[in-house]
């Protein structure tokens, strides 16, 4: 069984990822594109579903960090009979898809377990497997259908059911260095060259980065850590940015809340685009603009609230029964059906975040303008009809009070370009629309007998997205109907201090079971407690969240506060960028 989601950290090349456990075991990688079907897929079932391993034999307490303001992670076994380390990390910038893992003696003598157990299609197919002399150099080589996989090393692992297996002694000084790569399976094995020292390579080009980051911050060293964790999770060449690395980590153990976020949401692209430039980072937030842009091109009728990476549109879901599931949680899911869902603040989010790009950078992109303007044009003949919502839901479309937040701020977005920037655009009309849609928010999401603004306009439920109306300026954060609505946030939405994003049990998502405080909704609150005034509790949530992130600073979508456990895919893009957006208002917000 699978280790609990906070035991996992992240290694990646910025074109896919893997998760490490605290026991020396890969039991997730997709090869060579975060969506591409995985080739070591334990974390969905057991060992037979593929997974590589270098432990200590017997008994072993673990310590694990990331080498300074990098992706290269060291874990430390201590045993009683000495100190080993173990570092992981997968080089960038070869072109290549390699995972490098390195194992170093420190004192004693330690006698270590090597398990390579290649699984591919998410661990449904066994590949034939068989070794090879390349250039002077012994290699296991791992082939099936179009992947290749290649295993070096000093020691190779011998074949023994299915599953290569070795034990070998280290002791102090001793460096074993084994790498596994991945080539399509109809290109012939050449010299793979040697990767040489790319720890320390990575390690300069990650902290180098990482120096830009604003230092005025709380907790500024988790903030550093969710940016670094965001840009892993960006595919390097085309700018997409995955929800997260994972697919079918349950938002309820046991439970049907299983999805594929190995794809590129529109909101999470643009809300990362808006954390970036606030954290100092505006030309790498052009790698995301250029994306999103890309991908939102052609009709606006065609608009999607997800791509893939490559801003490919078809995004089939499926369901894998070999698998048994995360913790026995099914279905296992991969592909998103949410993409062909109506999602009409997703526009909102995309021109925030463009709106904000033209602001830092002084220009007009007017190629980019005339999309902008094509899609507001669209959205002012369909912003009356109900949609998804924020959370997907599955069951009947409504109009959902954030959407229509969303939509105010896309046109408001859409004047400010206009006024501000001298973009030629019909303002008139856009103002129009723009009081119009806001005329109704107030009339139609606000419920005077209870005080607060409500989940959708036919019902007397809250949702913890209308925290974000403060933050995108649709009210003053101290107004009496902002005021009301948080209350009402904290009393019915509330478990153990950490904020749900609905009441489930009222059936709106039309989907089985519960699910866990959704942590990116309670960094909203910090935020719109800062905002509203109240900075001593926003501060005091903020220190509470950040006691959650795990060892090395990584985040789940969900945390299950009774049994003290992190819930969902992992790590989980937006609980990363809100933590970085609720860090920044709470530096300008000032201290407690």
């Amino acid at each position: 069984m699978a280790l609990p989601i906070e035991d996992y950290a992240v290694i990646g090349d910025r074109r896919t990822a893997a998760l490490v456990g605290t026991n020396g075991s890969i039991d997730w990688l997709c090869l060579p594109r975060f969506d591409s079907p995985a080739c070591l897929a334990g974390l969905l079932g057991t060992p037979e579903h593929g997974h590589w391993q270098l432990v200590p034999e017997g008994v072993y307490s673990t310590e694990r960090r990331y080498v300074g303001a990098s992706a290269v992670l060291e874990t430390t076994f201590t045993t009683a009979d000495g100190v080993v380390r173990l570092t992981d990390l997968m080089p960038r910038g070869d072109g290549r898809a390699d995972v490098v893992r390195r194992v170093s003696g420190v004192s004693g003598r330690v006698r270590m377990r090597h398990e390579w157990r290649i699984r591919l299609d998410y661990g449904a197919v066994h590949p034939w497997v068989r070794r090879h002399h390349l250039h002077g150099e012994d290699v296991i080589v791992a082939i099936a259908g179009p992947d290749q996989l290649v295993l070096r090393g000093p020691r190779l692992p011998r074949a023994t059911d299915h599953s290569h297996n070795d034990e070998f002694e280290v002791g102090p000084g001793d460096d074993l260095v084994f790498t596994m790569t991945w080539l399509p399976s109809h290109v012939p094995l050449d010299d793979l060259h040697d990767l040489g020292d790319r720890v320390a390579q990575s390690i300069d080009e990650d902290e180098a980065w990482a120096r830009s980051c604003r230092e005025d911050l709380p907790h500024a060293d988790l903030v550093r850590r969710s940016l670094l964790t965001l840009r892993l999770m960006t595919h390097e060449e085309t700018g997409g940015i995955v929800a997260a690395p994972t697919t079918s980590l349950p938002e309820e153990i046991g439970g049907e809340r299983n999805w594929d976020y190995r794809f590129c949401w529109l909101r999470d692209a643009a809300l990362t685009i808006t954390s970036l430039i606030d954290a100092g980072y505006t030309e790498e937030a052009m790698l995301w603009r250029a994306w999103l842009l890309r991908s939102v091109a052609g009709d606006p009728q065609d608009l999607q609230i997800m791509y893939a990476v490559d801003g490919a549109r078809r995004l089939p879901e499926h369901e894998l029964p070999h698998l048994p599931g995360y913790a026995g949680s099914l279905p296992v899911r991969i592909g998103n059906g949410a993409a062909v869902q109506k999602q009409h603040d997703v526009l909102g989010e995309v021109m925030d975040a463009l709106d904000r790009v033209r602001t830092v950078r002084g220009t007009s992109d007017d190629e980019a303008w005339a999309l902008q303007r094509a899609l507001v044009d669209d959205l002012a003949r369909h912003w009356q009809e109900p949609d998804h919502g924020i959370w997907e839901i599955r069951g009947e479309p409504r109009h959902f009070t954030h959407s229509r937040a969303m939509v105010w701020v896309a046109f408001d977005r859409a004047v400010r370009a206009v006024e501000v920037h001298g973009l030629p655009g019909p303002v008139e009309k856009w103002r129009r629309v723009r009081d119009e849609v806001h005329a109704e928010v107030l009339a139609r999401g606000w419920n005077e007998e209870k005080g607060t603004f409500t989940q959708h306009y036919d019902t007397d439920e809250v949702d913890a997205s209308l925290l974000v109306l403060p933050l995108v300026g649709f009210l003053p954060a101290d107004d009496p109907r902002i005021l009301g609505t948080i209350e009402a946030i904290e009393r019915e939405l509330m478990r153990d201090g950490l904020l749900l994003r609905y009441r489930t049990e009222t059936g709106v998502d039309g989907l089985a079971g519960d699910e866990h405080p959704f942590l990116a909704c309670s960094f909203w609150l910090v935020s719109a407690y800062a905002l509203a005034g109240r900075v001593k509790d926003a501060h005091a949530l903020f220190d509470r969240l950040a006691a959650l992130a795990n060892d090395v600073g990584l985040l789940a979508e969900e945390y299950d506060p009774v049994a003290s456990r992190m819930t969902g895919n992992f790590p989980q893009a937006f609980s990363h960028l809100t933590l970085v957006q609720a860090a920044l208002v709470l530096a300008d917000a000032g201290p407690a």
